[in-house]
């Protein structure tokens, strides 16, 4: 099966409300939290091209991944990584994460890029990426950014700790030097399962 992924644009509205729910069903599943997204933030977000999109060749959505930006694009986030269940454990999510990680890096050269996740596997693949584990206080100091964490099971355990640490691990991605924009990586691209 040939798996197409490529940068959102306006004809992938039609897959926003199953990947919403796919995000919360997953994050219930595992048992750990997810700051829940609206349909319209979701939108924006798909028709800015702030996403990345796995298709099949009959057009089902296998994964998806988009870019929030804070502190006014000094820091971005890859955010809401998903994978449709029978798509997983063959390396797409992996995919995915170098798509958006090249479009964020290629959109916002600039920036510092972060993620919280409590998945393994999402760290281990940041980690090859170049992030580096780091203190809260290394983030965003967004006050909406945090906001974003309130749907989250975990929100009373960040409040808690003051948001210095919750249960998510916080890593980061400094560029060391100013990139140029290339639009070649996150150009649609195929592979096999």
């Amino acid at each position: 099966m040939t798996i197409k992924i490529e940068q959102t644009n306006s004809q992938h509205l039609i897959f926003c409300e199953a990947i919403i729910e796919e995000m919360e069903l997953s994050a219930k599943v595992r048992g750990t939290g997810i700051a829940k997204r609206s349909t319209e933030y979701l939108s924006k977000k798909i028709i800015d091209g702030n996403g990345i999109i796995a298709l099949t060749e009959e057009n089902e959505w296998a994964g998806f991944c988009y870019i929030e930006t804070w502190s006014h694009e000094k820091f971005v986030a890859n955010s809401g990584l998903i994978v449709a269940p029978k798509f997983r454990k063959h390396g797409l999510a992996r995919k995915i994460k170098q798509a958006i990680f090249s479009l964020s890096q290629s959109k916002f050269p600039n920036a510092k890029i972060f993620g919280l996740t409590t998945g393994l596997a999402v760290m281990k693949i940041n980690s090859e990426l170049g992030y580096e584990p780091v203190t809260y206080s290394e983030l965003t100091q967004d006050e909406n950014f945090w906001n974003g964490c309130k749907s989250c099971i975990n929100y009373e355990i960040l409040i808690a700790k003051e948001k210095k640490n919750c249960l998510c691990t916080a890593m980061l991605y400094e560029p060391k030097i100013a990139l140029i924009p290339n639009e070649e990586n996150h150009e649609k691209s195929s592979f096999s399962l």
